[in-house]
């Protein structure tokens, strides 16, 4: 009797890991790099997999309102988005996100961030 509730439990276990093993990944790793500006400001990239695409989001905080940027992601060399971006309060800090396809192999996504009417620059990459 105790060996048959053994094979009954080891068994059980198999099929609940074959179950959870083959289920689909919702999220994937995600990559988080930070760094600083040319100034004093610093910026953050957080790429992750959503559901067969790619998410990126690119921070930038100067710690003052009111300041324009320009910024440009680029994903394997090609733009996947060019716009104007201003710091907001309370933080004095953007935010530029992007969902976009996820491209076999791995990719690397390139953000930068340029400060109109000063020559601060923001650049960071990462690959996922």
């Amino acid at each position: 009797m105790g060996k048959l509730l053994i094979l009954s439990v080891a068994a059980l276990a198999a099929a609940a890991l074959t179950a959870v093993s083959s289920a689909p990944a919702k999220g994937g790793p995600e990559v988080l790099k930070r760094g600083t500006c040319s100034g004093s400001t610093t910026w953050k990239l957080k790429l992750k997999n959503d559901n067969g695409r790619i998410e990126a989001e690119f921070e930038v905080d100067q710690n003052v309102v009111g300041k324009r940027w320009n910024v440009v992601l680029t994903r394997n060399g090609g733009v996947v988005f060019r716009g104007t971006r201003t710091t907001r309060a309370p933080s004095g800090s953007f935010e530029a996100r992007k969902l976009f396809g996820n491209a076999a192999g791995a990719d690397r996504i390139v953000a930068t961030a340029r400060a109109l009417g000063s020559r601060e620059v923001c650049r960071g990459s990462a690959s996922i």
